[in-house]
């Protein structure tokens, strides 16, 4: 019995397993998962399809690595209302009608899976909107169909695509996901990729809730502005670029151009950025060959930085060949990865034997105050005899990273490019000199004293110093830091801009640009409101009919001076009395209009209008105080300085009073004037970027510290390499 029951048993498992069709709704989630991989694949699916949109920016938010939200907008030509109802059906799509429209596709969307794939593993809801609808509208998607009718919404141009909660069905490859820190870095790679190859959009990356965009970059016409912007200083400046072109039609037909990196770029792993006809692919056997040409050609940066663009006929690119699109298969592509491997083979050759290499030496620094005995005493190589290798704590150490953001531009500013760019650049150095520098200065004996004066109490050390010094970023409200050779120094950016400003006045004499004043502003009025700063009981009857005095006579004064100081220092006050323009000292620099009653009081009250050269010395250090880089009037909103914008609560009765000075916090509520802080921020903001871009190069070119800034705390010296070296040493 038991052996018939074994033989029935073995002749059910030989009986074929049954064949059926599976749900719609499990097919359809398998092919999404194919397309769909991760949160970095939805996010390049819907940036391509903004990018064929032709959108000019593209602004990605994501939340936990794309598992909770991401969130892609785009300004876009939108999508019809009309459309809305089949938007996200699987095989859906505007890029083409018939399968032979794929041998010439130019779009980077073509198979209307990607949307369709994201409503059945994840929640999607689309708000768009077209030119030339009044509002817009937004839906939901579940399984490719709407879960109701679009619904009428505000809505910028354009389109915006939030997917929530991706994978929430797909418990196994949910769980393989949950490291959003590194699924995030796949998607700025992405995002990366895309803003240096797609130069006329701007892209933006950050995390849910964070005020700092991890990719930021804006549209350029520039591909090494736009490699610079998003991969940093270090790696532009290090770049070639590289060039291929074939036109035979019997091997291959492309065109390459890209920029490759050089002997300098050291990296622990390759970074290889392609696009072919716009597409951001993989090509694995070109990554390879490029990486035998380097690890042949230059050993020690055999993991390189490389950008290339290949422009292929649609023809020769067969764009079908990947779920997710991510490969492509060409025409003759051996042939095309060989000619490429040759071009990028020779310009590292050439490269590398043009290339020279210079040997640091510390010079000597000039004796100055502030500088120790030990410093000044350095003996320079005999003459003839080799440069010595200098000492490991003499070494000049500097921040390779580059990052931007203050306090972090550690390197010097020394260009590695070709000597055509380097003789370009001393050329419109040159010109700007004369323009800035103009020498048909006028005619006044006083003026050339003033200036012989300048050049005579000039400071060698600190001359040093300002010529060769690195920006690092404000230390506080007035100190910045500073590091030159291997020094570090806090520099009083009040008292230099103020030195500074004095010194171009009197350089750019009667040659003065004007700041249009938009509403002349009453010089009369300037002064009461000057005065009555400067007086301890301003509404006293007798302060203000003094002021009103005081105020009227200056004002005739400066009427009766109006032609002398519009044509020597393009301060314009009409018949009127009015002020309606002032002079350009620095370039890309307005002063802080704050300040305009005080430099008016003190052109009316200071000047003597009878000696010449002392009249041209007030007014121009007048002009050196207000043009100045004062902190701003608002207090600093960060840190201590928000209290200051704290909304005040009124008292209602005497207990509340009673209560307070009793030591009770019922005066002060949590809420902040947010209007006030964003200006204070923004003027804030505004001065420190003056202080990094203009002021600091233009005291390189033209600023002569006098010797006072050696002794006046100007100047202060914080660290010294050599001294730290001998504190670790003993450690």
């Amino acid at each position: 019995m038991e052996m018939e029951i074994e033989a029935e048993e073995e002749q059910v498992q030989m009986e074929p397993p049954k064949i059926h069709r599976l749900d719609d709704s499990v097919v359809n989630r398998i092919a999404a998962g194919e397309v769909i991989q991760r949160p970095v694949s939805a996010v390049k699916e819907l940036v391509e399809n903004s990018l064929d949109a032709c959108s000019s920016s593209i602004n990605v938010v994501v939340k936990d690595g794309g598992l909770k939200l991401i969130q892609v907008s785009d300004d876009g030509h939108g999508i019809r209302y009309e459309d809305l109802p089949i938007l996200c059906e699987r095989h859906t799509t505007s890029k083409l009608s018939t399968f032979e429209d794929l041998q010439s596709i130019k779009s980077m969307g073509f198979r209307g899976e990607a949307l369709a794939s994201m409503t059945y593993v994840a929640h999607v809801t689309v708000t768009t909107i077209t030119k030339g609808q009044l509002h817009g509208y937004r839906v939901s998607y579940k399984d490719g169909v709407m879960e109701h009718e679009p619904k009428a919404c505000a809505a910028v141009k354009g389109t915006q695509i939030m997917v929530e909660n991706l994978f929430y069905n797909m418990t196994a490859r949910r769980k393989t996901l949950q490291n959003s820190a590194d699924d995030y870095s796949k998607i700025v790679d992405v995002l990366s990729r895309f803003a240096i190859h797609h130069m006329n959009v701007s892209f933006s990356c950050r995390k849910h809730g964070a005020a700092r965009a991890d990719v930021n970059s804006v549209a350029t016409i520039s591909r090494i502005d736009a490699i610079r912007s998003v991969y940093g200083v270090s790696v532009a400046r290090c770049l070639m670029k590289v060039e291929a072109l074939d036109k035979d039609p019997s091997s291959s037909v492309f065109q390459m151009e890209g920029f490759i990196s050089n002997s300098n770029y050291v990296a622990k792993k390759i970074t290889m950025v392609l696009f072919i006809n716009d597409r951001l692919v993989d090509c694995t056997a070109l990554k390879r060959a490029l990486e035998i040409v380097y690890a042949a050609t230059l050993p020690k940066a055999s993991k390189p930085f490389i950008y290339m663009a290949i422009i292929l006929p649609p023809e020769h690119v067969d764009v079908n060949v990947h779920p997710t699109k991510r490969e492509v298969s060409l025409l003759n592509q051996e042939i095309i990865i060989e000619k490429i491997q040759s071009v990028v083979e020779s310009r590292l050759r050439s490269s590398n034997e043009t290339q020279t290499f210079q040997e640091q030496a510390v010079k000597p620094t000039p004796s100055c105050q502030m500088v120790s005995s030990n410093d000044s005493n350095r003996n320079p190589s005999p003459s003839g005899s080799k440069l010595q290798k200098v000492p490991v704590h003499k070494m000049v150490r500097t921040d390779s990273s580059d990052p931007a953001g203050r306090l972090h531009v550690y390197l010097q500013p020394e260009s590695c490019g070709h000597l055509e760019r380097n003789t370009s650049l001393t050329a419109i150095r040159s010109s700007v000199r004369q323009r800035r520098n103009p020498k048909e200065t006028a005619d006044l004996t006083s003026l050339q004293e003033l200036i012989d004066e300048i050049d005579r109490n000039c400071h060698s050390g600190l001359l040093d110093i300002v010529r060769h010094c690195t920006y690092i970023g404000m230390a506080d409200d007035v100190f910045a830091l500073l590091q030159h050779d291997t020094h570090l120094y806090l520099a009083n950016v009040v008292n230099l801009s103020k030195e500074l400003m004095y010194q171009q006045v009197l350089r750019r004499f009667a040659h003065f640009n004007a700041i249009q004043i938009s509403e002349p502003a009453p010089v009369k009025e300037l002064i009461v409101l000057a005065l009555k700063e400067g007086n301890l009981d301003p509404e006293c009857s007798e302060n203000v009919e003094l002021n009103e005095k005081i105020a009227e006579m200056n004002m005739e004064l400066l009427k009766q001076k109006a032609d002398m100081i519009e044509e020597y220092f393009c301060i314009h006050i009409d018949k009127d009395g009015n002020l309606s323009r002032l002079p350009v000292i620095l370039d890309q620099y307005t002063p802080d209009m704050d300040r305009v009653p005080e430099f008016v009081l003190c052109l009316g009250n200071d000047v003597d209008w009878e000696e010449e050269k002392k009249c041209l010395q007030v007014i121009s250090a007048a002009l050196g105080n207000f043009y100045a880089m004062h902190p701003p009037m608002l207090p600093n909103p960060s840190g201590d300085g928000l209290q200051f914008y704290q909304k005040r609560k009124p008292f209602r009765n005497p207990e509340e009073r009673l209560s307070c000075s009793t030591g009770d916090d019922v005066m002060t509520e949590n809420e902040i004037e947010h209007e006030l802080v964003a200006e204070a921020e923004t003027a804030w903001a505004q001065r420190e970027w003056s202080i990094q871009h203009v002021l600091f190069p233009s005291m390189r070119l033209f600023f002569k510290p006098p010797n006072s800034m050696a002794t006046n705390g100007t100047f202060v010296r914080v660290a010294s390499l050599e001294k730290l070296y001998r504190i670790f040493e003993r450690c």
